[in-house]
């Protein structure tokens, strides 16, 4: 009697568990899709495209459901096809808010030299609006694009101010918000702009040289994080080629489990806190 009241109580508590880990489950999926969904839409926007979320998110879920298998198909193991699925689930997300970040480091790098010709500009006679679709002809992309859209907003009777608080909106970085707040205090206050943009773009590229000279500093600390972190999975590959027998134990007990469980999570922490040290504010 007494083993059946225990058998009873351990799959009422199994059953608890497992009903509370999907509700877990659950609630994080929404959580991370809407996450996704939301993040992916806005930094597909900055690059002009759109696409419907949904239709994103279906992709995405259809490519990391197709590489775990995969995965499971060439290594015979649920537990790394199922790591795979997840990194390939999570992969595209911060591939684009790396291209985004980037994508704002190429506005920075252009802003010295697009203000020296607004100022310019300026300096021959033509007015602000005048001088903007002036230099907007000559400038590359990112900014080229940016400029274009505030140009096309005014058109169609959008306050100016207005337009240019949407261009900080799209690109949020120091650089962009000082000639914003720049251009809409020299146009509420009068005075010489272009003598304001050269003081301006000589800061810029003042700023850019000293955050060159940082990068070029930390560069070797970055690249002690993806050797850190890159290490361990070649080192389990290298033992496992040499031998499979006595490595399969990762892979097949929940003591292995539990390595593999603490080395990613030793090397989450130990990635985050190299990037931490080396990501210098200038």
């Amino acid at each position: 009697m007494e083993l059946l009241i225990l058998m009873l109580a351990s799959a009422w508590l199994a059953a608890v568990a497992t009903w509370l880990g999907c509700r877990i489950l659950q609630q994080e999926y929404g959580r991370y899709r809407a996450t996704f969904q939301h993040d992916t839409v806005h930094s597909l926007a900055d690059f002009f495209v759109f696409l419907d979320p949904r239709q994103l998110w279906g992709a995405n879920l259809a490519l990391a459901c197709a590489v775990g298998g995969m995965s499971w198909l060439m290594l015979g193991h649920p537990v790394p096809a199922g790591v795979t699925g997840l990194l390939t689930l999570v992969l595209p997300r911060k591939l684009l808010r790396w291209a985004r970040q980037r994508r704002f480091r190429r506005v920075d790098a252009q802003l010295p030299d697009f203000l020296l010709a607004l100022a310019g500009a300026l300096r021959s006679g033509a007015g602000l609006q005048k001088g903007l679709q002036q230099v907007c002809e000559h400038v590359q992309r990112p900014l080229g694009q940016e400029l274009s859209l505030l140009l096309q907003q005014q058109r169609v009777g959008v306050n100016f101010s207005e337009a240019l608080d949407a261009l900080q909106q799209r690109l949020p970085t120091e650089s962009v918000a000082l000639v914003v707040a720049t251009i809409k205090v020299a146009g509420h206050t009068g005075g010489s702009l272009a003598d304001t943009l050269e003081q301006i773009s000589r800061t810029l590229r003042t700023r850019l040289q000293l955050m060159g000279k940082v990068r070029a500093l930390t560069s070797q600390g970055r690249m002690q994080a993806w050797i850190m972190g890159g290490l361990p999975p070649l080192l389990i590959a290298a033992l496992y080629r040499l031998d499979p027998v006595t490595m399969e134990g990762l892979w097949t007990t929940p003591a292995g489990w539990a390595v593999l469980l603490l080395v990613g999570a030793l090397e989450f922490l130990g990635i985050t806190l190299v990037r931490r040290i080396v990501n210098i504010e200038v």
